[in-house]
């Protein structure tokens, strides 16, 4: 058996060590908005109509989660061009399907999302920016725009929140409606998957901004989906397709060198809310075996017995077997686990 303890015991528990780094998972997003963010109520809200026969594949598979789908649907394209080199056109067929399927989920998002940062409460805001300011770098897994919301309502309280994500106004367009990625700045927050208001402009990234325009930014999302702009999303089916996709992008690639080097030090503990520590973000998740930080705190929502929770708890211990023992310089891992609704994150 594990003991579950409050996150204020928690943190507590690593007081000693220099400094705390934050993961965030969908949990995160569902806390706040669960008929939005669960994998159902984006399934219920998905468009298939230009794949309507993958409805066919999430039934058979008995899921509405999207990645478990898109991975199979790799896996079979794969399966195919060594079974049958031949049928190059059902190959593409099923890549054409995953990809079909990521932008679905994509637009899914968008459509469901909340219109305007009042849609969330004042209060809200609060205990969220009360939760961040904890950590020194916040590391994000969603794609919704609730974290960036969250880091610019300064008005709700008088904390100093470090929130660089590292971009700023292009020098050669200060007036664009946009802001782009400096790779020079050291950014304090990270979207290692994308998010919906970034954007792979080609010869840049570049965020949507409210300040910049005046409108909205889910309208402006909405409005790039419309054009069929699709934000930068990594949202493939295993953690291997992940991580090609991350290697392929300047921003992606240095945000998940930023995770790595946080999980780098000794004197550093990672707290984990709100992620299952499912196999496809083994990418990321690895980062923390094969580091040096200390310890790992790990959020639990409801009955640790439950299915869910002991899929988590056995990830979390094969992370901590992983590292191995101590060694030199470098600790074995070691793991606490808090109860997620106690830490408040949304109040």
């Amino acid at each position: 058996m594990i003991s579950i303890i409050p996150f204020e015991q928690a943190m507590h528990a690593v007081r000693d060590l220099r400094k705390k780094h934050l993961l965030l998972g969908n949990g995160f997003s569902i806390a706040l908005k669960p008929n939005i963010f669960t994998y159902g109520s984006l399934y219920e809200n998905a468009d298939f109509s230009k794949v309507p026969h993958v409805t066919k594949l999430f039934d058979a598979l008995k899921t509405q989660d999207f990645e478990v789908v898109i991975k199979h649907l790799q896996d079979a394209a794969t399966v195919v061009e060594v079974y049958r080199p031949s049928a190059t056109t059902l190959a593409r067929s099923l890549r054409n399907d995953a990809a079909a399927i990521k932008d679905a989920l994509v637009t899914a998002i968008a459509k469901r999302h909340p219109d305007r940062p009042y849609d969330v409460k004042p209060e809200e805001y609060a205990a969220c920016r009360t939760f961040l300011s904890r950590f020194e770098h916040i590391f994000t897994l969603n794609y919704d725009v609730l974290l960036y919301w969250a880091l610019m309502q300064s008005e709700v309280d008088a904390l100093k929140i470090r929130q660089d994500d590292g971009f700023r106004h292009p020098e050669e367009d200060p007036g664009a409606p946009w802001v782009s990625w400096q790779q020079g700045n050291q950014a304090t927050i990270s979207y290692l998957h994308g998010a919906l208001h970034l954007f792979d402009a080609g010869s840049e990234i570049t965020k949507y901004t409210w300040s910049k325009t005046d409108r909205p930014i889910v309208e402006q999302i909405r409005a790039a989906l419309d054009e069929e702009k699709y934000p930068l999303f990594v949202s493939e089916g295993t953690s291997a397709s992940k991580k090609a996709r991350i290697l392929h992008s300047g921003y992606l690639h240095k945000a998940h060198r930023s995770f790595e080097s946080c999980c780098g030090s000794s004197g550093n503990a990672i707290f984990v809310y709100g992620h299952s520590l499912a196999d496809n973000d083994d990418h990321v998740l690895r980062c923390i075996a094969k580091g040096n930080a200390a310890c790992m705190a790990v959020s639990i929502y409801g009955d640790p017995a439950s299915p869910e929770n002991k899929l988590i708890i056995a990830k979390a211990e094969t992370l901590v077997q992983q590292r191995g023992p101590a060694k030199g310089k470098r600790p074995a891992l070691d793991v606490i686990y808090y109860d997620a609704a106690s830490a408040k994150v949304w109040g």
